[in-house]
């Protein structure tokens, strides 16, 4: 369904990345403004810069420049630029870094606001980025550092969707950063999120072990037995259809992954290293926040910055996914405000539920 009064904000990244290379392959397509309205938060002199480097015919867009995201216009690329930059293609930069960010917290107001639907985000260097007004370990932490609610990463595509209980940790302090309370949490959320925002009525989620062959019983770590175990039986006594633990090597080589809804890793390699071999083109979502944020499952890619080569596909998809995820969660929201009333206004009377009555017993 087309409805392009939809706005989707989305920022450049980093601008010595590959950014401003698959914003502009998405949009040298105009057609895709038939779906949503864009707009853009970057430096309109990098866009310009990579936009004369690259094929016209495949990069080039035509930007309707606004002050913000309220003067955005049906139809066009909009675009609210954030100010000057000179891109250094596959060249890292604190000037690179601090663009990103720019562009990022003028996108995050306006999402607060209001005046866009959802936020796409082009990947940005971590190190670069770093300073006094951004000090995360990426894009999910600066959103629940804005937005309310407990993020949560979820890598999705029509193929696979894969949850983590930590995310941007060293592995080394995996360990201890997971308790049965937080997986409990985490199944919680990805059981909400697959209602809420991807539609599954009742989800089937797999949890993965922390350790080879699941622990081999305690053999090869006690995780399992005494903190991950414990959390899934938990959870399926709260009504999440969660099994497992199940080692990682198995369900994703056995293809056992593809029987359920969603998978839990611990981990954020462990979960993210066999969705990107089965979904190259997938999306990063950060679910369980009071707005939509999605993007490319793709880094900055600086050996390859500039050359013409990346692919937009995972740019696209970020989109798609962010329009799906909205209307979604106005659907949820339709639907579950008040499921009573919404039945009899469906037959054409619209009552609430002080007015039913329920049929009287017989005498015996």
């Amino acid at each position: 369904m087309s409805d392009n009064r939809l706005k989707i904000g989305i920022t450049q990244g980093d601008t010595n990345g590959v950014g401003w290379e698959v914003i502009l392959r998405t949009f040298a397509d105009q057609r895709i403004t038939e779906l949503f309205t864009p707009v853009i938060y970057g430096s309109q002199r990098a866009a310009d810069a990579y936009m004369a480097m690259l094929d016209k015919e495949d990069y080039g867009v035509q930007f309707n420049v606004v002050a913000s995201a309220e003067d955005a216009r049906r139809g066009k690329v909009n675009l609210v630029d954030t100010g000057d930059v000179e891109p250094q293609p596959g060249t890292p930069s604190a000037e690179g870094g601090k663009a990103a960010v720019q562009a990022l917290e003028a996108a995050v107001a306006d999402l607060k606001e209001g005046a866009i639907d959802a936020m796409v985000t082009a990947p940005i260097d971590k190190e670069m980025a770093q300073s006094e007004a951004f000090q995360f370990t990426g894009h999910t932490e600066f959103m629940a550092a804005h937005l309310e609610g407990e993020p949560m990463m979820i890598m999705c595509s029509d193929r696979l969707r894969v949850g983590l209980v930590t995310i941007h940790i060293p592995v080394a302090e995996v360990s201890k950063n997971i308790s049965k309370e937080k997986i409990v949490q985490s199944l919680t959320t990805l059981r909400q999120t697959l209602k809420e925002d991807f539609g599954i009525v009742e989800p089937r989620i797999a949890v993965l072990a922390l350790n080879p062959h699941a622990g081999e019983g305690g053999m090869l770590g006690e995780e399992e037995q005494q903190i991950i175990k414990p959390a899934i039986v938990e959870a399926f006594e709260q009504g999440v259809l969660a099994f497992g633990p199940f080692p990682a090597d198995g369900l994703f080589g056995g293809g056992g992954y593809a029987k359920y809804d969603a998978i839990l890793a611990m981990y954020h390699d462990q979960g993210l290293t066999p969705f990107k071999t089965l979904s190259p083109d997938g999306v990063n979502f950060t679910a369980g926040l009071s707005a939509v944020r999605t993007s490319p499952d793709h880094g900055t890619a600086y050996d390859i910055a500039g050359k013409g080569i990346a692919d937009a596909q995972s740019m696209r998809n970020a989109i798609y996914a962010a329009i799906d995820i909205v209307r979604n969660r106005e659907e949820w929201a339709e639907w579950s405000a008040n499921p009573l009333q919404r039945f009899e206004r469906d037959k054409g009377r619209d009552v609430s539920i002080k007015d039913l009555k329920l049929p009287e017993q017989d005498e015996e």
